[in-house]
C-alpha cells in the first residue's frame, strides 16, 4: 500500500514537470514567432520622370548596296588588282581578262569597215555617173535605179560594219573589270588562269558592298508599328546597342517600312540608315535597334529591384505597416539600367532595391533610402 502510494506520488511528480517544460517551451516559441528581427532594405521612392518613347527589336546590317561583279567577256583570267577586302573607289581596276583575242577581233572588224566604207565610196561615184547619162540619155533609168540600189545597200553594210567595230571595241573595255561602286570588295572566287564564261558560274569574280551608310534591318509588332504611325516622323531616330553591350555612337533614321504586315509573324519590316565612315559595323552584325519617338512620363525602377515568377514580374514593397508586400508590375523597355514601369506603382511608393532573397510577404522592413 505504502509503496503504490509512492508510485503514485513520483509520477504525479513527473506529470507537472512536464507541464511546466511545455508550458516554457511554448512561451518561447510565441515571444520569437511575434517579434522577428526586421530585414534592413534600402528603398528608392517611386516617380515619374521623362523616359524616352522607344520600340526596340533585334536587327542585322546590311550593305546600303551589294553588287556582283562578273565578267562580261569569254577569256582567261590573267590579274587580279585588289587585295580581298580593301575598300575601293568606284571605277578602280580589279581584275583584267586576256586582252590579245579581242584586240585582234578589233582589228578584223576595223578592216571590214574599211573596205565597206572603199565599196560605198565607189556607189556614190557610180550613182552620179548614172544621173549624168540618164539626162544625156545614155543609158536607160534602170541603170539609176540599180546604182541607187547599190548605194542603199552599201549604206547599210557600212552602219553594220561601224556597229561591229563599236561591239569589238565594247568586248575589248570588258576584259577590264573596274569596280562599278565604292565599297569594301570581298573574297576573291575565281582563281588566276580560269577561263571564265559569261551567263555561268565561272562568270562570278567578287561582290561589292557599300557600308557607308549601312543599313539594319528589323520588324516591329502591329501594335508597335501603329503607335509609331502616330508620331510625328520628324522627330523620329533609331539607336542601336552593340554585341558587346556597348552603344553605337551616331543615331539612324528610317528609310523604308513594310506596307504590309506579315501574316505568320504578325510583324512589319523595317528598315534604318546609319553613317558608318569609320566601318565600325559589318554587313551581317546582329544588332538591338531601338525607334526613338520622343519621351513621356513614367516611372522606372532598378533592373535589380524586378523579380519574376509564375505570376510574371512583381517588385518588393514597404507596406503601411512597414512590412514587405510584393505588388505585380507591368514593364515596358529598359531605360539604362531601369526599367520602365508601365503598371502596377504609382507614384509614392517605396521600392526595395537590395536583400530580396530575404523578404517574404508580411516580413518587417528597416528601411533606409538607396544611396
Amino acid at each position: 500500500m505504502i509503496r503504490s502510494f509512492t508510485l503514485l506520488m513520483r509520477l504525479a511528480l513527473a506529470l507537472a514537470a512536464l507541464q511546466a517544460l511545455t508550458a516554457c517551451n511554448k512561451g518561447e516559441a510565441q515571444q520569437g514567432a511575434a517579434a522577428p528581427a526586421p530585414v534592413a532594405v534600402s528603398v528608392i521612392q517611386a516617380a515619374p520622370r521623362d523616359v524616352p518613347v522607344s520600340f526596340e527589336a533585334v536587327g542585322r546590317t546590311e550593305g546600303s548596296r551589294e553588287v556582283q561583279v562578273r565578267a562580261r567577256v569569254a577569256g582567261v583570267l590573267e590579274q587580279q588588282l585588289y587585295s580581298e577586302g580593301d575598300a575601293v573607289k568606284a571605277g578602280a581596276p580589279l581584275f583584267r581578262i586576256e586582252r590579245a583575242p579581242f584586240e585582234i577581233d578589233l582589228q578584223q572588224q576595223r578592216a571590214a569597215l574599211a573596205q565597206e566604207t572603199a565599196k560605198n565610196e565607189l556607189a556614190k561615184r557610180d550613182i552620179e555617173r548614172a544621173k549624168d547619162l540618164v539626162a544625156r540619155k545614155f543609158v536607160s533609168q534602170q541603170n539609176l535605179d540599180q546604182a541607187t540600189s547599190t548605194l542603199a545597200q552599201s549604206n547599210a553594210a557600212v552602219d553594220l560594219a561601224k556597229a561591229r567595230v563599236r561591239q569589238s571595241e565594247l568586248n575589248l573595255s570588258y576584259t577590264s573589270v573596274d569596280a562599278p561602286i565604292s565599297g569594301v570588295t570581298g573574297r576573291a572566287l575565281q582563281s588566276i588562269g580560269s577561263l571564265l564564261v559569261p551567263n555561268a558560274d565561272s562568270s562570278l569574280l567578287t561582290t561589292l558592298t557599300r557600308t557607308d551608310p549601312i543599313w539594319v534591318r528589323f520588324a516591329l509588332s502591329e501594335a508597335e508599328f501603329a503607335s509609331l504611325r502616330a508620331r510625328d516622323a520628324k522627330h523620329l531616330e533609331v539607336r542601336l546597342v552593340l554585341a558587346d553591350g556597348s552603344a553605337y555612337p551616331l543615331a539612324g533614321k528610317l528609310n523604308f517600312s513594310g506596307s504590309t504586315v506579315d501574316a505568320s509573324l504578325g510583324t512589319v519590316q523595317m528598315r534604318a540608315e546609319f553613317p558608318n565612315a569609320e566601318l565600325k559595323l559589318l554587313p551581317g552584325q546582329f544588332v538591338r535597334a531601338a525607334v526613338v519617338a520622343g519621351s513621356q512620363q513614367a516611372i522606372t525602377v532598378p533592373q535589380s529591384a524586378v523579380l519574376q515568377n509564375e505570376s510574371g514580374r512583381f517588385v518588393w514593397l514597404v507596406g503601411p505597416d512597414g512590412k514587405a508586400i510584393a505588388r505585380n508590375i507591368k514593364a515596358g523597355n529598359w531605360v539604362g539600367k531601369d526599367w520602365v514601369v508601365l503598371d502596377g506603382l504609382k507614384a509614392g511608393d517605396s521600392v526595395i532595391v537590395d536583400n530580396l532573397s530575404r523578404l517574404r510577404p508580411g516580413t518587417p522592413i528597416e528601411a533606409k533610402k538607396a544611396g
